[in-house]
């Protein structure tokens, strides 16, 4: 048996020099990465700030300071007490470091990190383009991370510390390309004809004028729809420096400007729009050397580098992916199975975006924000506006390039002509605007701009060169907007909030369209068909939790719905009808299920019955669950209702779907407002210290004990 003894010595030979080579790369890839910074050195560099915490009876952070840094350490430390895992997450991913913690699936989003040359952007740009005033807003910004991570070492994962404040403005330059569709862009390259399609999403926002108002208020819906959760999930919180920095309204985690709300002198609201910033280039490569492309009957070659993504493998166990970064004139260059594409979109190279928020943020009249815009900074999303002396507006904000007319951009582009490779932006006085309309109010819900008011104030398409890319549909939500706002002449405090938590479809809206198409249909003896078709007649178009054909109908809709959105072949009207059949009978017994019970908010323990629906005003989006109920997770979240009355006094009331303990489940604010939210009411925003007196559980400087 001496031939087993051989083979198994052999065999543990092999195991030995495997369990080696693996010690050797561990040892090797732990060599080859920053070492942890002393917890007393961030902790001494938090001590140049102070800043002081008050949390509201909601938790939610009413954060003052000296200065405008003092306050955005104390804001970053307080977002991490409420959220540190979603800001550890969005600054991996931000630096293309996010494989190294979740492992492969996220090596995509580390790769396109480098394919949009975030980091060379802010590296070559940071000290030349951002004034110092802001700088220091954003070492302060990292600076109260890093003082609340040294104190929590057990939520710090490898390499996070320290955040500097290029971190702060790289997640600027990362992030805003995908709210006009970068990221859809990218994916469509990629596998043209797969992916799941997603239902269409949006925001709301209104501003009424004293005009339209009957107590001759100014008033201001903000209403963005995000997911209940994530990188870009609402986070509420009040600051107010010494030096004049004083805002209410939305953040999301890693940002230390207010992104969406008031000061006390106006405010503003964003919507996503979905004008054409992305040009798409098909490239010739050289026969003889796949490194260079054709262009102007020249071949030229690539700006060629090296993506090594460090990937988690398991446990201590981490491998470098290296993956080729490749650059034309055009822009980033992907390689993919049905060609070879550039792309050019709106804000490459840019990186003042926290300088444009800044200033927005501090703006204190209408010309100082409007100077703000004129940066042109920030690539897109619209913006309503609205300020104490009951000036209104409407932006569709957009770094729109500088084309040459004539050209189809609705394909790709040929990749071998220079002149198709703009270079420019229009200015911002070119942009879409509207300015204290004669109707006395302006809105969007990610609608065309050609519809933002009265007809008699209306933007006109001949206006604006075609080259601008600017979209022309319209929504259920932008229908409604002008069925309910735009129907009253007269708008008083009750009715504005009314029309917000709408929950109808309108009789132009998809969904209409879609129920005439089933009603039209032969039922042919099916009884489940004509008992849905009944159904169906009776209902009024409204998503209330005690409807018994709302579920229904959002299931025939939304299939259909959501392929003309994303101009795909729509399923068959009949065969969506009886899948919808099919499924309610299965889960529910039978094919009228009230609609709250199908519709659910869900949060810790509880678990509540929701009004509203896919593009309704009270928007609501659920992901199907095991047992054929929908978990709302995107659609309102942070709303904020904006008043200024005929004195130009301030007040503003909020709520949002959870509450600010983001990720805190034993915190009593983990859920606290979902009631509220559910219940479609608000709570005060206590702006001011008169407002706040009496309502403190908490008041405490960063690191103290509370």
């Amino acid at each position: 048996m001496g031939w087993l003894k051989r083979i198994a010595l052999g065999l543990g030979v092999v195991a030995v020099l495997i369990v080696l080579a693996l010690a050797g790369l561990i040892v090797s890839d732990r060599l080859a990465q920053r070492p942890a910074p002393d917890n007393r050195t961030l902790l001494a560099e938090a001590a140049r700030y102070h800043a002081r915490i008050r949390r509201d009876e909601f938790g939610v952070p009413h954060i003052t300071g000296a200065t405008d840094a003092d306050v955005a350490f104390g804001l970053a430390y307080a977002h991490a007490e409420d959220d540190f895992a979603t800001i550890r997450d969005v600054t991996l991913a931000t630096r293309g470091t996010l494989a190294a913690e979740q492992g492969l699936k996220a090596a995509p989003t580390d790769y396109v990190v480098r394919l949009l040359r975030v980091w060379p952007t802010v590296n070559a740009r940071y000290e030349r383009d951002l004034p110092e005033d802001l700088k220091e807003v954003l070492r302060a910004y990292a600076t109260g991370i890093n003082a609340y991570a040294a104190r929590h070492s057990d939520k710090v994962v490898p390499g996070l510390l320290p955040l500097t404040g290029r971190d702060i403005a790289a997640g600027f330059v990362f992030k805003t390309p995908f709210f006009y569709g970068l990221d859809g862009v990218l994916a469509r390259l990629n596998a043209p004809t797969h992916g799941k399609p997603m239902p269409p999403v949006g925001s709301n926002g209104v501003a009424v004028a004293p005009s339209r108002s009957a107590d001759g208020a100014t008033r201001l819906l903000v209403n963005s729809h995000q997911p209940y959760t994530g990188p870009v999930a609402w986070y509420e919180a009040v600051l107010q420096s010494g030096e004049g920095w004083h805002v209410a309204g939305g953040f999301f985690p890693g940002s230390p400007f207010m992104l969406h709300g008031h000061n006390e002198h106006l405010g503003w609201a964003n919507t996503v729009n979905d004008p054409d910033l992305v040009d798409v280039y098909r490239l010739t490569l050289n026969p003889a050397d796949p490194d260079q492309y054709r262009l102007d009957g020249r071949w030229r070659s690539f700006e060629k580098s090296d993506a090594a993504i460090r990937v988690k493998i398991a446990g201590p166990l981490y491998w470098t992916i290296h993956k080729p970064v490749l650059w034309s004139a055009h822009g980033p260059v992907l390689k993919t199975d049905h060609g070879v594409f550039a792309i050019r979109f709106a804000g490459m190279g840019e990186m003042r975006q926290a300088l444009q928020y800044y200033r927005l943020n501090k703006a204190r009249t209408l010309a100082q924000w409007r100077a703000a815009m004129a940066l042109q900074a920030l690539p897109s999303i619209n913006y309503i506006y609205a300020d104490e002396a009951g000036n209104i507006g409407y932006v569709y904000n957009g770094l729109f390039p500088d084309r040459i007319p004539g050209i189809d951009r609705q394909g790709v582009l040929p990749g071998d002509r220079s002149d198709l490779i703009w270079t420019r932006y229009l200015p911002f006085d070119r942009v879409p605007q509207i300015w204290n309309p004669k109707s006395g109010y302006v809105f969007n819900s990610n609608n065309t701009p050609f519809q933002a008011t009265g007809p008699a104030d209306a933007l006109k398409p001949a206006d604006f060169p075609a080259t601008m890319g600017l979209q022309t549909n319209m929504t259920n939500r932008a229908f409604r907007a002008q069925e309910t706002f735009g129907a009253d002449p007269s708008i008083t405090a009750e009715a504005f909030r009314r029309y917000k938590f709408d929950v109808a479809y309108s009789g132009r809206s998809d969904v209409a369209r879609i129920v005439a198409l089933v009603l039209a249909l032969d039922p042919s003896g099916d009884r489940d068909v004509a008992a849905a078709q009944a159904l169906l007649r009776g209902w009024d178009r409204r998503m209330e939790v005690n409807s018994r054909a709302a579920a229904l109908a959002i299931s025939v809709a939304e299939p259909i719905a959501t392929a003309w959105e994303d101009k795909r072949p729509a399923p068959d009207a009949r065969a969506t009808l009886v899948k919808a059949i099919g499924a309610l009978k299965r889960r529910f017994g039978r094919i009228d299920p009230r609609w709250g019970q199908v519709n659910r908010i869900i949060r810790g323990k509880i678990d509540l019955p929701i009004d509203g629906g896919p593009d309704t005003y009270r928007a609501v989006y659920g992901e199907p669950q095991p047992d054929g109920r929908l978990k709302a997770a995107a659609g309102d979240t942070f709303i904020m209702f904006v008043t200024w009355d005929r004195a130009g006094r301030l007040s503003s009331e909020s709520i949002h779907q959870f509450g600010s303990a983001t990720l805190d489940a034993t915190s009593r604010h983990y859920a606290d407002q979902t009631p509220l939210f559910v219940a479609m009411k608000t709570k005060p925003g206590r702006f001011t210290e008169a407002e706040l007196a009496g309502h403190v559980e908490a008041d405490y400087a960063p690191g103290q004990a509370h």
